[in-house]
């Protein structure tokens, strides 16, 4: 294991701000769900878990978005992240106002990148289990995982946010990563079914801004001929899985950065150009 800090950032076991990597870790919370079933499956429709927050008159279409929609962000409602976002947590029901969003797709068919999706999937979890998503993220990852999962943001209902904001440390990362590296199992203990990893890095869909496919809460690629997965918060807030070289990568980066700046794109080359190549060769 090689560990190092780079522009005075913070130390590796200081929980920071994961941004958009906690939809990988919402993505692990649901499919350990599934496995204990409290969920019935990636094809369970949503409403009815969440039908006190629905509109009056909803959409038909609402009622046939699944829990794998969500995750695929393939729900068809129009997005509640970019140009939308300060609308949306702003709102005082965040639950209500992304599934009164009106549908600019066909549920299953294109994604639209949306942290409202995800946050359904916390809403959804929390109804499912009669306990918060923290309590659920502390019991089900960070007892299991030896790593600590401190409080995050939450709605104006007590939702924790599905899919941003979420605090953890780079160490705490890594071990969350290996745990999907080496199959969902770690120290001996199967925490997360290899069946549903199989699952998440399976390709769904491809997202219209960076032409990258996508999982369950995963981005997906390859690079120098080895499948990576990936998750990725703004910024760069990134996790990258590379089984066949049993490599976990793990860069935090300032998360208030200024978008577009060609970041990532170095992060990336960072990886398939110089650690790829370095784990190739063994070293």
């Amino acid at each position: 294991m090689a560990a190092r800090v780079f522009n005075d950032g913070p130390p590796l076991n200081r929980p920071v701000n994961i941004k958009s990597a906690s939809k990988s870790v919402m993505s692990a919370l649901i499919g350990i769900a599934i496995e204990r079933g409290v969920l019935a499956g990636v094809d369970q429709p949503v409403l009815p878990l969440l039908r006190s927050e629905a509109p009056r008159e909803p959409d038909p279409r609402l009622a046939r978005v699944t829990v794998g929609n969500l995750l695929s962000m393939q729900a068809g409602l129009e997005r509640t992240s970019g140009e939308n976002y300060g609308r949306w947590v702003s709102s005082s029901n965040w639950v209500r106002y992304a599934l009164s969003r009106t549908f600019v797709a066909e549920p299953g068919t294109d994604m639209l990148y949306s942290t409202g999706s995800t946050h359904l999937l916390s809403a959804a979890l929390t109804r499912a289990t009669g306990r918060s998503t923290l309590a659920n993220a502390r019991a089900w990852l960070g007892e299991p995982l030896g790593i600590t999962i401190p409080p995050w943001p939450a709605d104006p209902q007590g939702i924790h946010f599905g899919g941003n904001e979420m605090r953890l440390s780079p160490r705490a990362l890594a071990r969350f990563g290996e745990l999907y590296r080496r199959g969902g199992e770690i120290d001996g203990r199967r925490i997360v079914s290899a069946k549903w990893i199989e699952q998440s890095w399976t390709p769904r869909t491809v997202s219209p801004w960076s032409g990258l496919a996508y999982g369950y809460g995963w981005f997906l690629t390859d690079m120098r001929g080895h499948a990576v997965r990936f998750a990725w918060g703004y910024g760069g807030q990134m996790v990258y899985v590379i089984p066949d070289l049993q490599l976990t990568i793990v860069m935090t980066s300032d998360p208030n950065g200024t978008r577009d700046t060609g970041h990532i794109d170095a992060l990336h080359r960072l990886v398939a150009d110089h650690l790829v190549p370095a784990a190739e060769r063994g070293a």
